[in-house]
């Protein structure tokens, strides 16, 4: 089964890939008070959401960093009438390839929203989206967090993860003043943006098996899904949060 094909058909009704609010992501883009014509790196761009309502918003300009050009080329579809040319031009390719090849000082804002694996984790992203804002740039972070000590049996069922891994929503706020950035906001994700994420998931993997019962795919598809609410349900709603940080680069 081809992870983006079930990522894909998971997320065909999701607005973005990780549980976020629309209200609340139009709040920290207020906030981050870009001008026109202001350059910003996306990094995990995918199809390009959170980028084009930021050209639509604010008139800028976005560098998107996608490691699948199968998904960069939806989003450049879906740019197509919403955005100008020229406004949105992906980077197909590993993003920490790619932005060893980008002067420091490039872009007066970045977007890292649920991607900063990409970059080698929280840290690591952190630290080098620091290098390659201009001083006073704004970074958009959508980080993970512990909102209290993960079982043994849930950090199993993610595939063997660390705690370690993730650490609490203060942690966060906190990792990135330890990376030179003062934080100006911060939210979260409630537990009914959760679950209105987590169960969309499921219900649309549920209906592509109705929809396409000869697709040979569909039993994994079905068992991997079922196996994830299961997950959700039991230990991922109580412990799992995940949070919006909004930094700014020193002047």
């Amino acid at each position: 089964m081809d992870r983006n094909k079930f990522s894909m058909i998971a997320h065909r009704h999701h607005v973005f890939y990780n549980p976020l609010s629309e209200t609340k992501l139009a709040s920290m883009l207020e906030r981050m008070g870009l001008q026109t014509g202001a350059h910003v790196l996306d990094v995990g761009a995918g199809q390009g959401e959170l980028a084009l309502r930021t050209i639509e918003r604010f008139g800028v300009k976005v560098t998107a960093l996608e490691l699948s050009e199968e998904i960069a080329e939806l989003g450049r579809t879906r740019a197509k009438g919403r955005a100008a040319d020229g406004s949105l031009n992906y980077r197909v390719g590993d993003a920490q390839e790619a932005v060893l090849t980008i002067p420091e000082g490039s872009f007066d804002a970045a977007l890292c929203v649920g991607s900063s694996h990409a970059l080698g984790g929280r840290d690591a992203a952190l630290h080098e989206l620091l290098r390659l804002l201009k001083p006073g740039g704004m970074l958009l972070l959508g980080e993970g967090y512990w909102k209290m000590k993960p079982a043994a049996a849930y950090l199993e069922a993610l595939g063997g993860a660390e705690e370690s891994e993730l650490t609490s929503h203060a942690g966060n706020v906190s990792a990135g003043e330890e990376a030179g950035y003062h934080p100006v906001w911060a939210a979260v994700t409630s537990e009914d943006e959760w679950d209105e994420y987590e169960w969309l998931y499921a219900k649309s993997i549920e209906d592509y098996a109705l929809e396409q019962p000869d697709d040979p795919d569909v039993p994994a598809m079905l068992e991997r899904s079922r196996r994830w609410r299961s997950t959700y349900m039991t230990w991922g709603r109580d412990t799992l949060g995940f949070g919006m940080y909004l930094f700014r680069k020193p002047v």
